[in-house]
């Protein structure tokens, strides 16, 4: 499957996270959104965006333009070399607990870690990016706070890391859904890797509107690492899908971003638990006071 990407770069971060909440909005829809500031003293930003199929070159114009951007470069990637790339690339992983790496690794595991095998894919969450990473050092907190998790649902779930290490830690149901047909046949590609099909059920779903998510439903924890704007569109019914006192574990939130998603889930009637950065991305955990 061809991956494209989209890069401009553009003067000052306020700029630079402008054109990528727009981005964000386009159709096709990119799968991933970055912001990184270019250390060359200059104070120019990079804003890229990664497509599952070609994005729109006219729509992408016409952002550099109303933002005052250079023109997007769009190149696609060579899918015959990446798997194999990320293989010898990626090392594995520790956050808490939780030991995230490729079956390359699989004799590197400690001594009472919790397992995470991920095979290198073009669907989103090995564990290397620092929101993967947050939400699982939020769960790690929650475990050492004795907080233990009956249903849980990692919405928007890429490889299914996050449901697995629910899996393995919490006793009850783990629902594990994506938007992206993709990302739903890697995360069941995994869930069997990790002997763990028969502990998580993955499908494909728009949100949270999916019988079996509101069957399961109320959840005690939410994971949900995905993007600024629909962490916003979803909030209402994100905190509606919660039991009182669960807890939601929100990342995908650039640091600059994490105040106004804390301030509008907040006043849904959520208190903030913990919040911590990991290089750019900020991770939260709200509970649901209602």
């Amino acid at each position: 499957m061809p991956t494209f990407t989209a890069l401009t770069t553009l003067p000052g971060q306020d700029a630079a996270e402008a054109l990528a909440e727009d981005l964000e909005r386009m159709t096709p829809a990119p799968t991933g959104i970055g912001t990184f500031e270019i250390e060359d003293g200059a104070g120019l930003w990079e804003v890229g965006g990664y497509f599952d199929e070609a994005p729109d070159e006219a729509g992408l114009a016409l952002l550099a333009t109303i933002h005052g951007a250079r023109p997007f470069a769009v190149s696609e990637l060579p899918e015959e070399d990446w798997v194999a790339k990320v293989r010898r690339e990626l090392v594995p992983v520790e956050a808490g607990r939780f030991f995230v790496h490729g079956s390359h690794d699989a004799d590197k595991v400690p001594e009472g870690a919790v397992p995470l095998l991920i095979e290198a894919s073009m669907a989103f969450g090995t564990g290397h990016h620092g929101t993967t990473q947050g939400c699982l050092l939020a769960l790690e907190k929650l475990l050492g706070d004795g907080v233990s998790a009956g249903a849980v649902l990692d919405l928007g779930c890429g490889t299914a890391v996050l449901a697995m290490a629910a899996a393995r830690v919490c006793p009850g149901t783990v629902l594990a859904s994506d938007i992206d047909t993709v990302a739903v046949e890697v995360a069941r590609a995994n869930l069997a890797a990790n002997g763990l099909e028969e502990r998580v059920e993955c499908f494909e779903a728009e949100g949270l509107n999916h019988p079996r998510i509101a069957a399961a439903g109320p959840f005690d924890l939410i994971f949900a690492n995905i993007l600024k704007g629909p962490l916003l569109d979803l909030a209402p019914a994100l905190i509606a899908a919660l039991a009182p006192g669960g807890r939601a574990i929100l990342s995908g939130i650039l640091n600059s971003q994490a105040d106004e998603i804390i301030d509008a889930y907040c006043a849904l009637g959520n208190d903030l638990e913990d919040r911590r950065e990991i290089g750019e991305w900020t991770t939260t955990i709200l509970r649901k006071n209602v």
